[in-house]
This record gives C-alpha cells, structure tokens and sequence, in this order.
C-alpha cells in the first residue's frame, strides 16, 4: 500500500514546536559533527531560533569558513556573469550567420528564376547555367519516367479490357440459336401493331373540314 506524502507545515503547539526543535536542532549539530570527522569536510552551522537565540557548529573557525565562503561567491559570479555573456556573443554570431546564409540562399533563388543578373560574372553565368542543365536533365528523367508508368497503366488496362471482350464474345457465342431467333422474332411489330398502325394511317386525310366531315359520315 502505498501512502501519501504527508504535508509538512508549522506546529501549532508552542511547548511540542520548542521539543521538536530541540531535538531536532541536536540532531543536526550531530551530523554536521559526523559529516566534518568521517569525511574530513570543513562544516560551518549556524541555526537561530524563533526566539533569536544563536547555536553553531565549526569544525575549524567559523570567521575563516565565512571568508572563505565569501571569497568563493565572489570568484564564481563573475565567471558566471562572464559566461552568460560568452553565451549571449555566441547567440548574436550565430544569428548573423544563419542571416548572411539565408540572404545567399535568397540572391540564388532569384538568380535561378532568371532575376538580378547584372551583378553575375561570365564565371557565374556558366555556374548557373551548368545548375540549370542539370536541373532540366533531372526534371526529364523524372517526366520520362511517369509517362512511361502511365504508359505501362494503360496497357494493362487495353489487356484487362481485351480478356473482358473475349469473355462476354465466347459467353454470346455458347447461347442456343433458337433464343437468338425468338429474341429476334419478340423484337419484331406483331401483325395487330401493323394493323392499328394501318387504322392510324388510313384516317390521315388531307382537305377542306367539311369534306372530312362528310366522309366520316359515310364511314
């Protein structure tokens, strides 16, 4: 089971708060103690209580720990101060040269686009042409080669195709010749479609309206 950190906050309690700082306070005067015998490390502590009563440990003096504390900050933070500032020069050489390339990368572009060529020598005339050559030679290569896979697409298309015809001929050619007959015969106008056709076509008749009207009569 795995318990939650417990959070650590001031106690309350005057008379518990001035036990634990006892104890505590004792304990950690011992283990300075301990660190400066066993490991041979120079240890300086200084604990002031609430009440501001001072306790202190020097396992040498603690004016000279002091000194010698304060001659270290002040070798370190101008090497720190001189870092950040080797940093900083760092960062600015950089930038101006990533500017200069891009600006060189931005007078060829437009070199290659056929624009400020006043300023190119012969020499770089032929450069750039040479580049160009080479440039449309690849754009070739690379044309060539996509007309040939769609090439090679549609010929396989023109076989699936040409199977497919092959099929569906020999599949007609298997069919009784009686159905191809009777479709045929279905297909052809009935004798009474001739008939009604007939009817339709007699009742045509070209003239004046009261000679239609007279014939329909006599019909």
């Amino acid at each position: 089971m795995v318990r939650g950190k417990t959070q650590m906050k001031r106690i309350e309690n005057a008379t518990s708060r001035q036990v634990t700082f006892s104890k505590r306070r004792n304990g950690l005067l011992k283990k300075a103690f301990e660190l400066s015998v066993l490991c041979d490390a120079e240890v300086a502590l200084i604990i002031f209580s609430s009440r501001g009563k001072l306790y202190e440990f020097a396992s040498c003096s603690m004016q000279e720990t002091i000194g010698r504390y304060q001659r270290h900050i002040r070798d370190v933070q101008p090497a720190k101060e001189t870092s950040m500032e080797e940093n900083m020069q760092n960062l600015k050489e950089e930038t101006a040269c990533l500017v200069k390339k891009i600006e060189i990368i931005e007078a060829s572009k437009r070199r290659i686009l056929g624009e400020n060529l006043g300023s190119c020598s012969l020499e770089e005339l032929q450069q750039l042409e040479t580049q160009l050559e080479k440039s449309v030679t690849k754009i070739r290569a690379r044309k060539n080669h996509v007309f040939n896979e769609q090439i090679k697409h549609f010929r396989e298309k023109e076989k699936q195709l040409a199977a497919e015809n092959a099929r569906l001929t020999e599949k007609y050619e298997m069919l009784p010749k009686e159905s191809i007959v009777a479709n045929t015969e279905d297909a052809s106008p009935s004798e009474d479609t001739i008939s009604q056709i007939s009817d339709v076509e007699t009742d045509l008749f070209i003239g004046l309206p009261e000679t239609r009207i007279k014939r329909l009569t006599n019909r």
